[in-house]
């Protein structure tokens, strides 16, 4: 993902409709922040499995991308839980779940692209659509640098899926504000939330 001059939104961005296919059923912001920490409790969860995987499969590059994305999810529950608890102080988020199945990596990538593909396609923007209608611009904000993390996710799992037999060694970095991972040295800057490369988390 190219850093652009402004940070990309809802407003000045063209890439935030929903598919027409949407299987999303939206409720109110609420509803679809808790949602979303179920979702990413669940992405989060099954990335940590298929990164364990991958390192028992000889895939040691791809067993740091599944665990550098597993953490990015744990960001965007974070964002979540914190806006859920303005509306609910009493919420308790889900334990995540536990016996996960995996399978041989190619098809993991497949699995995480895909679920990353729904989100930033789909779920996210059906939820950013709902928080501005009710003018939740908080909701919108973790929404919006959820759904664009999502796709640079999926993108990364399809490129990995591409090379899976032509792997490099280069490192990934995770802007810890908003979930973006970056493979690579060659950036500044997050391209989403603009936070600095110095205080990304490399993997």
């Amino acid at each position: 993902m190219k850093a652009r001059a402004e940070m990309p939104s809802a407003a000045n961005a063209t890439n935030f409709n929903v598919v027409a296919d949407t299987k999303t059923e939206a409720g109110t912001t609420l509803d679809n922040l808790k949602a979303a920490v179920c979702g990413e409790t669940g992405a989060s969860a099954k990335y940590a499995a298929f990164s364990a995987a991958a390192e028992q499969q000889g895939y040691s590059q791809l067993a740091r991308l599944f665990k550098a994305t597993s953490a990015a999810e744990q960001i965007h529950i974070k964002l979540e839980t914190n806006e859920i608890k303005k509306k609910e102080p009493g919420y308790v988020a889900p334990e995540p779940p536990t016996g996960i199945e995996t399978h041989e990596t190619d098809v993991n990538l497949i699995s995480g692209a895909n679920g990353e593909i729904y989100e930033t396609s789909d779920m996210y923007p059906t939820f950013i659509k709902v928080a501005q209608e009710e003018g939740d611009k908080a909701a919108e904000l973790v929404f919006t640098r959820a759904k664009l993390a999502e796709a640079v996710h999926a993108e990364l799992y399809l490129d990995a899926y591409n090379n899976i037999d032509n792997p490099d060694d280069d490192s990934y970095y995770l802007c810890p504000i908003c979930g973006y991972i970056h493979k690579g040295d060659d950036f500044e800057k997050c391209p989403i939330c603009f936070a600095p490369k110095q205080i990304h988390q490399k993997f």
